[in-house]
């Protein structure tokens, strides 16, 4: 396959492992990304201060602060993370999802696969990471207004949203892209009117999902199985 060309986006790859760093950096880097590379946390912050950066590359295990104390300390500047790990259990995505991270990979893992991810979540402007709850914002022809609590489908309809409803799409919209787990959508969406357990989203994701497509049949929610669920369109001020 031959290199496309791409914007320049600046990516800072973190591990402690040299040959898995070097490997990464060259790769994107012959993808026309600009890529930086730290060992560790310490020059991964002074790497972030040395010069703005568009996603994070984080290796989980790492000497020193691990990656998921890391994420957990990085993730509130809003700058994609994507994880790395040599940990296949489901318990371990989920804690790193959880801890702020924006998607998982698991080690040995395909380039063309670390390829599309980063791909997918610089695709999404940095505006559109913004909290939406500031004003209105659209995805995918619908328009929504978080303090208002008002949305409007592609075709200009108002839609009403029960309490719970619309607490889980805001939580959806503020965090396009980003896969989030079960645990998370209920500390987000407090408005659910369910008990707190696993099958409370789902039932209520269910739902919003239905009420959505009896409107517009594009699909706006993905599952991710054992994990739990992302919203997937772009989302933009309106």
């Amino acid at each position: 396959m031959e290199p496309e060309s791409t914007s320049a986006s600046t990516v800072l790859v973190v591990d402690d492992d040299a040959s898995i760093r070097d490997a990464i950096a060259e790769f994107l880097g012959s993808y026309g990304y600009t890529v930086h590379t730290a060992p560790n946390a310490a020059n991964c912050e002074r790497a972030l201060l040395a010069a703005p950066t568009d996603l994070i590359v984080l290796d989980v295990m790492m000497p020193g602060e691990d990656g998921l104390s890391l994420c957990r300390r990085l993730a509130p500047a809003g700058t994609p993370i994507l994880m790395l790990s040599a940990l296949d259990d489901v318990t371990d995505r989920i804690v790193g999802l959880e801890v702020g991270a924006w998607d998982y990979l698991t080690k040995p893992f395909e380039p063309r696969e670390l390829l599309a991810r980063v791909r997918a979540l610089l695709r999404r402007p940095v505006a559109d990471r913004a909290d939406p709850a500031r004003g209105g914002v659209t995805f995918a022809g619908w328009w929504l207004d978080v303090e208002q609590r008002r949305l409007r489908d592609p075709g200009g309809r108002l839609i009403v949203l029960t309490e719970g409803e619309h607490a889980l799409l805001a939580a959806f919209v503020a965090r396009s892209g980003r896969v989030l787990t079960r645990d998370v959508l209920l500390d987000l969406a407090r408005g659910i009117d369910a008990a707190s357990y696993d099958r409370a989203i789902d039932i209520a994701v269910s739902r919003l999902r239905r009420k959505l497509a009896d409107c517009d049949p594009t699909p706006l929610i993905e599952t991710v199985r054992g994990v739990g669920y992302r919203f997937l369109p772009v989302v933009r001020p309106a």
